[in-house]
Formats: C-alpha cells, sequence, structure tokens
C-alpha cells in the first residue's frame, strides 16, 4: 500500500480576517496554530519518510507543528514555490465580503472555485495547476511510488490542484471543491496508482 496525507495550512490571520492572501507571508493565527496540533495528533498512528511544503510560512508552520506533535522532525523536508497557494493578485489583502459588495456574489465565487476564471491580475486554478501538477509528478508522486511515506503541508488551491487530478474531477465538479484548513487528507494508492482510499481524518 502506498500512502500520501494532504494538509492545508492551519487558519492563518487573514483567513481569521477574511481577506483574500494569496502569495502574501501571513502568519498562523492561534486558532491556526491549534489546528495544526490536532491535525498531528490525528496523524499520531502515522510515520512519515518525508515531507513537501510550500515557501509561504503558514504552511511552514503546520508542518513544524505537525513533525513536532509526531516526533519527526529529523525527516527530510523539500520547500519550493510550485506548491504556494494561488496568486490572487490585485485582491490580495482586500476583505472577502467587501469585494463581494463591490463586485457582486457570482463573479467572486468565479474568482475563487473556478478553474479558468482569472482574478485580475492574479492566477486561475489552471495557472496554479500548472504549476503543482508538474512539481508533484516529478517530486511527489515517485516518491510515493517508491513505497515512501509522503506528507504534503500546502494551501487551499494549490491542494485542489492535486485533488482534482487524484479524483479525476471535472471543471464543474471542482467548483464546489473546498479543502478545510488543518483537516489531514489520506490518499491511498493501489501497486498501478490507482487511487483506493482517500478520506479526512
Amino acid at each position: 500500500m502506498k500512502q500520501m496525507v494532504l494538509i492545508r495550512h492551519g487558519e492563518s490571520q487573514w483567513n481569521l480576517e477574511n481577506r483574500f492572501t494569496g502569495w502574501v507571508d501571513i502568519p498562523l493565527s492561534p486558532k491556526g496554530e491549534q489546528e495544526a496540533r490536532e491535525a498531528g495528533e490525528k496523524l499520531r498512528a502515522f510515520h512519515f519518510d518525508v515531507a513537501f511544503t510550500s515557501l509561504l510560512v503558514r504552511a511552514q508552520e503546520t508542518l513544524r507543528i505537525v513533525l513536532e506533535v509526531l516526533g519527526q522532525t529529523d525527516i527530510p523536508i523539500e520547500k519550493d514555490q510550485a506548491l504556494n497557494e494561488r496568486m490572487y493578485g490585485e485582491l490580495q489583502g482586500l476583505n472577502k465580503a467587501d469585494t463581494i459588495k463591490q463586485y457582486g456574489e457570482h463573479q467572486v465565487k468565479l474568482w475563487r472555485r473556478s478553474y479558468d476564471v482569472n482574478p485580475p491580475g492574479g492566477e486561475s486554478l489552471k495557472d496554479t495547476a500548472a504549476r503543482v501538477l508538474p512539481y508533484y509528478k516529478q517530486r511527489i508522486w515517485p516518491e510515493v511510488q517508491a513505497g515512501r511515506r509522503v506528507l504534503v503541508a500546502a494551501h487551499g488551491n494549490s491542494l485542489r490542484a492535486m485533488v482534482m487530478h487524484l479524483d479525476a474531477l471535472s471543471q464543474e465538479e471542482v467548483l464546489e471543491l473546498n479543502i478545510p484548513t488543518g483537516a489531514p487528507l489520506v490518499y491511498e494508492f493501489d501497486d498501478k496508482g490507482m487511487v483506493t482510499r482517500h478520506e479526512y481524518l
């Protein structure tokens, strides 16, 4: 059995303030730190061989806390911009509720959830997938395929791109996909690389 665990970072300070964060390097909120500790507790039965994360501190801190809870801080960790959150362009730093008032709920949902609609000056999920999936296939999947137990701590949209690929979701289905903060998502694969299990702990 081959295994990989995905985890979206715990709540960040701008998640708490309901702002678009994107590539702005915002730390975890106290709740986010607690979510990371709780994720570590849920993963007590797991031993990881390697971990991957983004260049953003909220994902790195989540990974650090999880590994500290598990007593597994000595495993190799690879950090790469390919796993960064979507770059939200001109929306970064704006309050989401205020943005809905300005542009309308339908437009903001398209910017946040659709596959190929870009926010002003930012990336669509399609753009995000164009950097996430090659990295996944070249760096992460070979580790899983080799039988190593892999932990990926990243972001809502970089993980949505991976889940869309792993679960073969359509562009319509991904519109409704939301990855919760701090909730470990376990994938298991057969020897042919087919997903045999995927569930949140």
